[in-house]
């Protein structure tokens, strides 16, 4: 039997017995109207619509499109409701599981119901993102040649994670993050509905708001912690969810955090910014969010003594010790202890004064070495150690340092083509100022004209 998104006695058994199903299940919509939030995607004439049939396609048929968006914003039921409402042949696949072999299935069961009786094919491939470049290839012919119309659902961004033949040929649709009135409408509608709780228990305001707070813009989480709580209460003999039964029945919220995909870049991110920006709060509720999900502490570790040098510099000096302290710790002590660790970083980060002036330095200098601004060492600097050097003229006229008052040569350092350049700027922000006073006095008495 080929596969499909529900099989029969499954339907049949959720019909008879609706509890065997889980509530985020049944409260799944029938129809696009029913669909809580997406509605830029619901508009008449969208693809969607198309998809289902309400639109007439005439000349121009409905195109294949590629769902992207966090988990539990509706992807797989928009596929649902397809499934449900369209008059087309409808199989789905999870790219968990399958592979050439099944997607090549797949597309001669689509030719032969197209050819033999006139049938269209609408598949449905939940993950894409799993599926290797080679797997993903082999849909290709049957999208371009429209013997499939094709709904792929993927939480990572498909820029990176789809192959760009496949995205050319598809219509990219981007779910976006529920609201927090959308989850309030579909919990409203859970609790009366009688594929729901039909009205078994009420939820008052707090309970309610906590667990729009769990959901975190998670349809399926906020169904489930629902569930949970609703059943709870029922056991307790109470027709009322009481924010006690909640946060007993859900520990906690499940982070929203995939660290395997572009969430992982996206939080890193936020971190490094907050702490650029000194807002130590919101840097240390990013840093949560990263332990919490499971994140490598030595990710982080990492990205922290980046920050020191590339936003903190020599306004703070201590901030780079302390970077690389900290992460010599995680690597000896690890979690759960390691939070501490990365936590005392992330603070004296965020609080420390802040320059880039190393890193806009070595940008300049770099850029001028690309451009070609190099040019010979001066012939004085240049080694002077192995026999037949001072035939050479290598190191003649250096002058050491240590052998004149203060300690500064007024010498030639920089090849020609650089002798008068500036790269470093720095700030009068925090302990860079005695930095900034040190190298006006050291040009000056190098006899450094100013570029």
């Amino acid at each position: 039997m080929e596969p499909d998104l529900f099989t029969a006695a499954a339907e049949e058994r959720q019909e008879k017995e609706p509890s065997s199903s889980p509530l985020a299940v049944r409260m799944r919509p029938r129809t696009l109207d029913e669909v809580v939030g997406q509605q830029h995607l619901l508009k008449p004439g969208s693809p969607l619509r198309r998809l289902v049939g309400e639109v007439a396609s005439g000349p121009a048929g409905p195109s294949s499109v590629i769902l992207w968006g966090p988990p539990g914003t509706g992807k797989t039921t928009l596929a649902y409701v397809v499934s449900k409402a369209t008059n087309k042949r409808f199989v789905e696949l999870s790219a968990i599981t399958a592979g050439v072999k099944e997607v090549r299935a797949v597309i001669d069961g689509a030719r032969r119901a197209s050819g033999g009786y006139g049938k269209e094919t609408v598949l449905f491939l939940d993950e894409i993102h799993r599926f290797s470049k080679a797997q993903q290839d082999s849909l290709l012919p049957a999208v371009e040649n429209r013997w499939v119309t094709l709904i792929a659902a993927t939480t990572e961004n498909p820029y990176f994670s789809v192959i760009s033949p496949l995205l050319s040929r598809s219509l990219l649709l981007t779910l976006e993050p529920l609201t927090d009135d959308d989850i309030r409408g579909l919990l409203k509608r859970a609790l009366t509905d009688e594929r729901g709780l039909n009205g078994a228990v009420t939820l008052p305001e707090d309970t309610e708001d906590h667990l729009l707070r769990i959901a975190g813009g998670d349809a399926r989480r906020a169904l489930t912690a629902l569930e949970a709580a609703a059943g709870a209460a029922l056991d307790k003999g109470e027709t009322e969810i009481a924010l006690t039964t909640l946060e007993e029945t859900v520990d906690r919220a499940a982070v929203k955090y995939d660290r395997d995909g572009d969430q992982h870049y996206d939080v890193a991110s936020a971190l490094i910014k907050s702490i650029r920006g000194s807002d130590v709060d919101a840097a240390l509720h990013y840093l949560a969010r990263m332990i919490e999900a499971g994140e490598d502490p030595r990710f982080i570790a990492r990205r922290l003594m980046i920050s020191a040098s590339e936003d903190i510099g020599l306004a703070d000096p201590n901030a780079l010790p302390i970077a690389v302290a900290a992460a010599q710790a995680v690597a000896m002590i690890g979690f759960p202890e390691a939070a501490l660790t990365l936590s005392h970083a992330t603070i004296a980060l965020s609080l420390a004064p802040k320059s880039n002036s190393a890193t806009t330095a070595i940008g300049a200098a770099l850029d001028d070495v690309r451009k070609g601004l190099a040019g010979p060492v001066p012939p004085h600097l240049r080694d002077s150690h192995y026999k037949g050097a001072t035939k050479l003229g290598h190191g003649q006229g250096y002058v050491y340092p240590h052998d004149v008052p203060e300690g500064i040569a007024a010498q030639q350092y920089a090849p020609d083509a650089l002798k008068d350049r500036e790269y470093y700027t720095p700030t009068r922000h925090g302990a860079e100022a005695r930095y900034a006073d040190a190298v006006e006095w050291t040009r000056k008495h190098l006899g450094r004209k100013r570029s």
